[in-house]
């Protein structure tokens, strides 16, 4: 299919390793170099997976390479992405896929001047063939229109004041944490499945421990144990929790939550959708099952069966009936996907893909930031309308003072009562543009 990939993955940490044994498993690409940081760890991963190039920079392997695997944390998804982009390498970044709407939005001017290369963001849970599944039945009306929408995603790695690990800094993370490292998972799911976009939200989010203890000796890897004695006080802004009323472009309301601090849920991903004549229920924790709901009959517990799915999401079911797929397959899948893209030199947005693109990375982008702008202004939030005033505002070129009349002039359009003003001393993350922090208050 394609032997004569060459990848290069960046990012040696929690993420690029998974990457690794996935294109390793898919073993018809080639794995030739890896890249981080920190040396030592790309050298150990290079000698745990039989790597023959390692470095700390995506700049001395993209001669070597035809595709880049992007798992930097979020700050770098950026530079990283744009960097193979213009290059010329095909790029599967990891999500989000970037910091904000002004990073995403360059990586899609960047990609209209490169159109070659195929582009893809890891939204690995869409991959799951019962995902799939539950795709092409509300395609076909098994269900009826789409009523409803609810779930969550929940964790609970973060619910000590113990617990620390880069996601929670807003300058390595992003202005969001809980919203955008899993919520963002879950939109892309939702959308995936119902086939429509979310156009409107209303939000609540909260800093459940605004004050944490991160180890001096800075050992915080994703999901470890807080440990040790030795710590320094930090405060956090980042949201712990977040609850999001939203309405879809098809007409369909719904609302999930997500949180980082619940008891006893590892990764309780969960989605339902009503329609007009059933209902379908999929937890990611249970992910070889869909509870089909049904009012006048009896309702059903479908299990993964390759023969007994639609022809769509048998493609995706990797193993027999009985033989478990999860998280790790979705990721194969997710990748695979990606490779025959390539290999078949198909066209991004031209060429259908099940994957997800940079487009509907920035998609969940424009999403995420109008959830932060609604739980700021606890407002109902246009997720369009919104993205119509930033682009007006990039287009831009003067001082301070015009940006803030622009953000005024947002305020009059949507007619929102809010007191603004300046604060220098802290970051809010809904107006992009570095030395200019705005703070709103009631």
């Amino acid at each position: 299919m394609c032997g004569c990939l060459r990848i290069g993955v960046v990012g040696a940490g929690f993420v690029g390793e998974r990457h690794m044994d996935a294109i390793r498993r898919i073993g018809q690409a080639h794995l030739v170099a890896v890249v981080d940081t920190d040396y030592d760890l790309a050298h150990a991963r290079s000698e745990q997976y039989g790597i023959p190039r390692c470095g700390v920079a995506i700049d001395e392997i993209l001669d070597e390479v035809d595709v880049i695997h992007n798992c930097t944390p979020n700050n770098m998804h950026v530079e990283v992405n744009t960097k193979a982009i213009r290059a010329g390498k095909h790029i599967f970044s990891e999500k989000p896929l970037a910091l904000n709407t002004t990073e995403s939005r360059a990586m899609l001017d960047c990609l209209r001047r490169n159109p070659k290369v195929v582009h893809a963001v890891n939204f690995n849970y869409r991959m799951n063939p019962m995902v799939q599944e539950m795709k092409q039945k509300i395609a076909a009306n098994e269900i009826g229109d789409v009523l409803l929408v609810h779930g969550a995603y929940l964790q609970d790695w973060l619910m000590f004041d113990t617990d620390y690990n880069w996601r929670l800094e807003p300058s390595v993370g992003g202005p969001l944490r809980a919203i955008a490292d899993i919520g963002s998972h879950w939109i892309d799911a939702v959308q995936t499945v119902v086939g429509s976009s979310i156009a409107e939200v209303c939000a609540d989010l909260a800093t459940l421990i605004p004050i944490r203890k991160k180890r001096k000796d800075d050992r915080a890897a994703t999901f470890s144990k807080g440990g040790g004695t030795d710590y320094e006080l930090r405060p956090v802004t980042t949201e712990d929790y977040g609850a999001v009323l939203f309405r879809m472009r098809n007409g369909a309301r719904g609302v999930f939550y997500v949180s980082q601090v619940s008891a006893g849920r590892k990764n309780c991903l969960y989605l339902e959708v009503d329609g007009t004549k059933s209902s379908l229920y999929w937890n990611q924790e249970r992910p070889e099952e869909i509870f089909i709901g049904n009012r006048d009959s009896a309702s059903l517990l479908m299990t993964r069966s390759p023969d007994q799915l639609s022809a769509q999401a048998a493609s995706y079911a990797c193993l027999p009936a009985g033989h478990p797929e999860g998280w790790n397959d979705a990721l194969l899948n997710n990748i695979r996907a990606f490779y025959r893209f390539i290999a078949d030199g198909k066209v991004p947005g031209v060429d259908d893909c099940d994957f997800a693109t940079f487009e509907d990375g920035h998609r969940v982008m424009q999403i995420a930031e109008a959830i932060l702008s609604s739980s700021r202004t606890r407002s109902w939030v246009s997720v369009d309308g919104r993205e119509r005033h930033m682009r007006r505002v990039e287009q831009l070129h003067v001082s301070r003072t015009v940006q803030i009349w622009a953000q005024r002039l947002w305020e009059q359009e949507t007619a929102l009562s809010r007191n603004l003003r300046l604060a220098l001393r802290q970051p809010v993350g809904e107006f992009p543009y570095q030395g200019l922090e705005l703070c709103v208050s009631d």
